[in-house]
């Protein structure tokens, strides 16, 4: 009275031993696509996509797991895949990041012999300039130069207006300009 209708799909609720090739062979012609898709999507590379995937397959093998059905299998599979790739891409993007790390050039810039000896002699000519400076302009010039003061701030320490302080400090600035004489000078 009843008949089966062929839906296409083997049964799936054999057992299946995969010490046994021809339970393996089965599980794995059933499986094999599906996961090196997952496997792909995570990690984004065939050959590491593949090589998981049967790494799975030499894991479940090695095991002699038994698996009441098939899908049973496929669902431990995927577990085992995509646990595999998800290690598997944090190790290359911490791989990466170590790599951009230790490949990065040292951005710091050593200045040579040369240009260590004109820094040193451009500083001695600008303290000795500044020495040569009125104390009114002398003062400002190294609060703001070298103390690293607001011109708000130096009104304030001198008790003198900021208006009065930054034309104190575009005077002194002048005068140092006269009298060292060179536009390229380093102050340290």
């Amino acid at each position: 009275m009843f008949t089966e209708i062929d839906t296409g799909e083997e049964n799936t609720q054999t057992p299946l031993n995969t010490g046994d090739s021809a339970d393996f062979r089965r599980i794995y012609d059933e499986t094999m696509q599906l996961l090196y898709k997952v496997s792909f999507r995570i990690v984004g590379d065939t050959e590491a996509a593949e090589d998981l995937v049967h790494d799975s397959f030499i894991k479940m093998h090695e095991k002699g797991l038994r698996f009441p059905g098939l899908n049973d299998a496929k669902y431990w599979l995927i577990r085992v895949v995509k646990n595999a790739s998800l290690n598997y891409a944090k190790r290359k993007g911490r791989e990466r990041r170590a790599y951009e790390k230790a490949l990065k050039e040292d951005t710091r810039r050593q200045d040579s012999g040369e240009t260590e000896l004109l820094k040193a002699e451009s500083c001695q000519k600008a303290k000795e300039a500044l020495d040569k400076l009125p104390p009114n302009l002398k003062v400002v010039l190294i609060l703001r130069e070298y103390a690293d003061l607001n011109y708000k701030e130096i009104g304030r320490i001198l008790g003198i207006t900021e208006g009065n302080v930054k034309v104190r400090v575009f005077r002194a600035r002048e005068q140092l300009s006269k009298l060292i004489g060179e536009d390229d000078v380093y102050l340290s």
